[in-house]
């Protein structure tokens, strides 16, 4: 099983709904131009002041003039503010009646000062704001101090509304674009991750086929040595070797499925001379973890078996690892193993009752990988499962299982102390 490690996409627009799209915008605006000419018709057809001339195809035309251009206000704001307020100003010139006519340029503000620069969205305004105050003076109702104050308030509100909305907008697309380029660098450093620690992994998969190729050619010495004087003993050092060829074909197929790149030559953290670690030695790693502070219980069920070179070291440093974890973020607290020989796999869980923080050092010899990327690089290569997460009490826990396959190991289980 391959990690993913691809950044999710961003998709639609930012700061956007993503069902939003442009004939739905565009049926919006047609909605609302016909909306506003259809309440202006009404109203001019419903109110008849005292002293003003009859509503005419004449008014009816200049109000259509007025308001159907707003289903055009995104794709052409300027020609759709000017458009509107010419057809007020006539409107207003030609001495009809008042009317509902006066919210089409504002809207025509609004969606100026939304989708424009401001310098552009305040001329805009400065241009709509004299056509408003003549608009409310013509009615002959108000105060000239009265018109004002309506001028500043519903201009300058359709203004700071569109031009807040449009900063908005672009926060909302410098935000995706941070976002995505996180995103990207969390998968470069992903990749990163998972390609040390399969050339980690190949390092030590490496002792374990040298382990399996010594095997073989002291077998065929031997072989080669009683051919004739014993055949049972040549007979078993030749099964010895088909066998031990067998496993390293095994290791070998776990390799070449894990590793995409190769080996770093230069760069060995380890001791060519000591063996590699395996479950044996998994008691002396609780002692070195307990005298940095947690408790540490160590359970077996089952009866222990020798697992392959290759699955024993692993389940080594997953162990290793989760407990490293427990050292650098839940500090002194109780920590419980247990491994679980059953016939046909390993089951081995690591649980800390949290809860979490900064721990100051982890002790020497106590260190792993890349955390929980590595933990699952080094199970899945043996064909296991791991899973790690949270628990209901507020600690943590890996659990993990081992097939119980291949060439063993010279040490075995741990012991039972």
């Amino acid at each position: 099983m391959q990690t993913d490690v691809s950044p999710p996409p961003v998709k639609g627009p930012p700061g956007r709904p993503a069902w939003l799209t442009e004939t739905h915008r565009r049926v919006i605006d047609a909605l609302l131009a016909l909306t506003l000419t259809a309440a202006t018709l009404s109203f001019a057809e419903q109110y008849h002041p005292p002293g003003w001339p009859p509503f005419d195809r004449t008014a009816i035309v200049l109000c259509l003039l007025v308001n159907v251009p707003l289903a055009f206000r995104r794709r052409a704001p300027v020609p759709v503010l000017l458009v509107s307020c010419a057809g007020l100003v006539t409107y207003t010139a030609g001495g009809y009646q008042p009317s509902a006519n006066i919210w089409a340029p504002l809207f025509a503000v609004f969606t100026l000062s939304a989708v424009r620069p401001s310098r552009t969205s305040v001329a805009g305004a400065c241009c709509a704001a004299p056509v408003w105050l003549y608009s409310a003076l013509a009615t002959k109702v108000v105060s000239p101090e009265v018109a004002l104050a309506q001028v500043a308030i519903g201009i300058g509100t359709a203004w700071a509304f569109g031009a807040t909305l449009r900063l908005l907008g672009e926060r909302n697309v410098q935000l995706a674009a941070l976002t995505l380029q996180l995103q990207r660098e969390q998968a470069a450093r992903t990749r990163q991750a998972v390609t040390e620690e399969r050339i980690r992994i190949a390092r030590e998969l490496h002792d374990v086929i040298a382990h399996h190729i010594s095997v073989i050619a002291v077998q065929a010495g031997l072989a080669g040595y009683v051919f004739a004087s014993d055949p049972p003993t040549a007979r078993t050092a030749l099964d010895t070797i088909a066998g031990s060829s067998r496993d390293a074909l095994e290791e070998m197929r776990g390799l070449l499925h894990v590793l995409r790149v190769p080996p770093d030559e230069d760069a060995d953290n380890g001791q060519a001379d000591d063996p590699a670690p395996g479950l044996v030695r998994l008691p002396a790693l609780v002692r070195r973890v307990e005298a940095a502070g947690p408790t540490v219980e160590l359970t077996v069920d089952g009866e222990p078996y020798p697992l392959a070179p290759g699955p024993d070291l692993s389940a080594y440093r997953v162990v290793q690892e989760a407990l490293t974890n427990v050292l650098k973020h839940a500090g002194p607290t109780a920590v419980r193993v247990s491994l679980d020989y059953r016939p046909k796999e390993l089951s081995v869980r690591i649980s800390n009752a949290g809860p979490a923080r900064r721990h100051p050092a982890a002790p020497p010899g106590v260190s792993g990988g890349h955390g929980l990327i590595g933990m699952h690089e080094r199970v899945m290569a043996h064909g296991g499962m791991l899973r790690a997460g949270p628990t209901a009490g507020g600690g943590f826990e890996v659990a993990f299982t081992l097939p119980r396959s291949g060439p063993v190991s010279a040490g075995g289980g741990p012991d039972r102390r």
